[in-house]
């Protein structure tokens, strides 16, 4: 394959906004991509996953080609020993002339027998890891290095998953079925669904199996009252909707404005008005009060390290710290005992995270049931491992209250 000057020029532009400006990866990649209406397929493919390869592997590809510094310069070296590895020819361009190519293939194999090297991730990540979850975290780690898989979930409110797959099989898209969660369809070939009429419609959801698997654990029926206290863009916030068959209210809880606008865009597409959204500033000391005993079941996704989802958010492992996870480790609890009260007797709440570290799962949930001093117990507690179903790493808790 021939590389092309154009390509590697919006391969560089979009590492400078990442790791250089600190960028948003899935942002920066996909302005670069629709920047340029002559670039075919193959061309945004290879964009693309350079650009993420680089992001994801970087402290392996700064060691590979004994790059310490940082700068455009240092970008375009890593990028050539990157491409080498890859066994493509490099140009005869000045910014690869600096790269000691023959000692490339030598300095690849001592990585690989460095975990973090290899793996690509900080010192500090790479003993938290082994603190926590001992030899599994070489298999864990390992897994979120490799490519996500992509999944839908079919709204119910408005078609069933039999009615999708037919659509899908007339319009050539390859997808397989998981026996994880019943309306998944995992699409076997990365497509755009933006423009796609059924997506549009609100027929399904963009959303992983695991991400998938915890609305259901709260056992919602129509006619609940509901509160999702972190509810984001509202993936779990529809899927609780259309378990409830649009029946009863759900209080769609907040900090971003933004986050709920989109939530409410996404509601009205998916033919759910049982969704009242929320800013969490809005949550003062009376309306708390009103809403004490208010729920029969609570959803609590809270902000969390998000170490379970690196495959899709590579650049997270450079913005990371330990002090923000110790810190959200404090938040975390802080939600937990604030929402407490809003539920029933007799009620569920469910605490998840997108975190395989149990210092944010199982010792937060035993440390929350302690604190409310036996007034809560755990019914059931899942955790998907990425390497050993292929998902993103999650931990959902399902608690009642007594």
């Amino acid at each position: 394959m021939k590389i092309h000057r154009l390509l590697c020029v919006a391969i560089i532009k979009g590492l400078k906004e990442i790791l250089l400006e600190h960028q948003q990866a899935d942002t920066t990649v996909a302005g670069i991509l629709v920047s340029n209406t002559n670039w075919g397929a193959r061309d945004r493919n290879f964009i693309a996953q350079n650009i993420y390869g680089i992001v994801r592997y970087k402290r392996l590809y700064e060691f590979v080609c004994n790059e310490e510094a940082w700068g455009e310069s240092a970008l375009w070296r890593i990028l050539g020993s990157k491409l080498i590895l890859d066994n493509l020819a490099l140009p005869e361009w000045p910014e690869f002339a600096e790269l000691k190519q023959d000692d490339i293939p030598a300095r690849f194999e001592e990585a690989k027998q460095i975990r973090k090297i290899r793996e690509s991730i900080p010192d500090w990540l790479d003993e938290l890891g082994t603190k926590e979850l001992g030899g599994a975290w070489e298999q864990e780690i390992a897994a979120l290095n490799t490519p996500a898989k992509f999944s839908i979930r079919v709204n119910t409110l408005k078609t069933d998953l039999s009615a999708i797959k037919q659509l899908f099989e007339a319009d050539a898209i390859p997808f397989s079925e998981t026996g994880l969660a019943p309306d998944a369809l995992i699409i076997e070939a990365r497509k755009n669904f933006k423009n796609y009429a059924a997506y549009r419609n609100g027929l399904f959801e963009i959303q992983d199996v695991s991400s998938q698997l915890v609305a259901p654990l709260l056992d919602v029926e129509p006619g609940m009252n509901v509160i999702d206290g972190c509810a984001g863009a509202g993936g779990k916030t529809l899927h609780l909707g259309a378990l409830m068959q649009n029946e009863g209210e759900i209080l769609a809880i907040d900090v971003s404005e933004k986050k709920l606008d989109e939530l409410t865009f996404r509601a009205k597409r998916a033919g759910c008005d049982i969704i009242k959204p929320m800013q969490a500033e809005k949550l003062t000391r009376n309306f708390q009060a009103r809403l004490n005993a208010f729920a029969d079941c609570i959803l609590l996704d809270v902000p969390c390290s998000g170490l379970g989802v690196l495959r899709r958010k590579p650049d997270a492992k450079w913005s990371l710290t330990l002090k923000f996870v110790l810190e959200l480790e404090i938040t975390q609890a802080q939600i937990l005992d604030e929402y407490a009260p809003m539920l029933k007797a007799g009620g569920i709440m469910v605490y998840s995270t997108c975190s395989i570290l149990p210092s944010e799962n199982e010792k937060q949930v035993q440390a929350f049931i302690k604190r409310q001093e036996n007034k809560f117990e755990l019914l059931d507690e899942k955790r998907i491992s990425p390497a050993q179903t292929g998902f993103d790493g999650f931990y959902m808790a399902k608690m009642r209250r007594i």
